[in-house]
């Protein structure tokens, strides 16, 4: 277990976990105001109502946040087994925890955040069939054991309208797994933690001020600066500007809403799961009749972006591999066409594609929650919560996430995880 030894924040003694704290105007600043961020400013300031918690959010509007512009998925069929139980929190907080947590009407947030638990499914062809076996285990034994194992016939038989030629196994998430509204989930998780007394405020942070190992203040890009005691970066895909040590670039992801008409082919219901196909396209149902989302990761060259990048979706992406691949998958698809499509940006973690949480080692004061490639969206309720026991506590209590500490980084030993699409 982590040795704690205590220390002074605000006006109360804490744990702290070796990270003496100075009194000042802000006890903890979160840098960066989206899922992360709010979460673990709602879930410090749950546990710790004495606290003075300051959010700090370059863009109140969130236009170009990365979950807004995302597909909404929760999954526990990941590789690394931290990021299954991040998963298993996350969706026990989409129903009920986050109302609870926050004194919220339940009956709201759920309007708010519309949890569908209609399932991941993914699919491996015959090569890739062993390493899915692999795989499930590995949920099973991090408590996800709703999740099972196709054949083709079972496939075939569960959804009529999937083609599975090419496909040796599936993995179905039969509960937990879903999808829901992104910007619902922001809303609600800013709307309780500004109820239990969290402060957010409007400016982007430069850079960090930095004195014998502790960071003393941020500075923000229009020259003010806060004091502070203790700092969050959870800046997501713009993670490196305030900690350049971090291996996280800016990457573009398109989503495209489509549209298939009824006709003489069956086609995925409204609520289909997000299924990820074998070539790495995906796509789940939009809620109503023949309206889907789907989207994959760019075939070869993946630059860094900034914002003004997004305003380019890139429709040869669609046309050259994503429609071939879900038409070869979804026969119905063949007729299917574009609504509406967007980019947004994807928090990429260029070492092993694992998000980097935990104590920085160049500053004593600093806790990182960034590069989740792909992820942050359904394991932020878990990394609030994680970051919160770090800080007040000085070590992990419910969900041990030591893997993911900068260690290794600085090390250079990669913890790869294999499903990110």
């Amino acid at each position: 277990m982590m040795r704690r030894a205590t220390a002074v924040i605000g006006r109360q003694t804490a744990l702290m976990g070796r990270r003496t704290l100075s009194t000042t105007s802000h006890d903890v600043v979160v840098c960066g105001g989206g899922v992360v961020g709010s979460s673990v400013a709602l879930h410090l300031r749950a546990r710790r109502p004495d606290l003075r918690v300051t959010v700090l959010e370059r863009d109140q509007t969130y236009a170009a946040a990365s979950a807004p512009l995302s597909a909404g998925g929760i999954r526990q069929q990941f590789t690394t087994p931290a990021n299954v139980q991040l998963s298993c929190y996350g969706a026990q907080f989409l129903r009920e925890g986050l109302a609870l947590l926050s004194g919220q009407d339940p009956r709201e947030v759920q309007d708010r955040i519309q949890f569908r638990e209609a399932g991941y499914l993914t699919l491996a062809s015959e090569h890739g069939a062993s390493a899915l076996r692999d795989n499930v285990s590995i949920q099973h034994a991090g408590g996800a054991d709703w999740i099972d194992l196709l054949d083709p016939t079972q496939l075939s038989r569960e959804f009529p309208w999937l083609s599975v030629d090419g496909v040796g196994l599936g993995a179905f998430g039969r509960k937990n797994e879903g999808y829901f509204d992104p910007w619902g989930l922001l809303d609600a998780l800013r709307r309780g933690a500004k109820a239990l007394g969290v402060q957010y405020m409007s400016g982007e942070a430069a850079s960090l001020q930095v004195d014998a190992g502790r960071v003393t203040s941020v500075l923000l890009k229009d020259g003010s600066y806060l004091n502070c005691g203790l700092v969050v970066n959870a800046c997501g895909a713009h993670a490196s500007v305030l900690t350049p040590s971090l291996p996280i670039a800016p990457r573009k992801r398109c989503i495209f809403a489509i549209s298939c008409p009824a006709g003489d082919i069956e086609r995925p219901p409204g609520d289909a799961p997000l299924v990820v196909d074998v070539s790495g396209c995906y796509f789940r149902g939009d809620g109503s009749s023949g309206r889907y989302l789907c989207g994959a990761s760019p075939k070869g060259a993946d630059p860094d972006c900034d914002v003004d990048a997004l305003e380019t979706v890139d429709h040869a992406l669609f046309e050259e591999v994503i429609w071939p691949a879900l038409y070869e998958r979804v026969p119905a698809f063949e007729s299917l066409r574009v609504e509406s499509s967007w980019a947004g940006l994807y928090e990429f973690c260029t070492l092993d594609q694992n998000a980097v949480v935990g104590w920085h080692p160049d500053a004593s004061n600093l806790v990182v929650a960034a590069g989740f490639s792909g992820h942050g969206l359904q394991h932020a309720p878990g990394v609030g919560r994680a970051v919160a026991e770090l800080i007040d506590s000085g070590g992990y209590e419910s969900i041990d996430l030591g893997c993911l500490d900068y260690g290794r980084v600085a090390r250079n030993a990669p913890l790869f995880e294999a499903n990110v699409w």
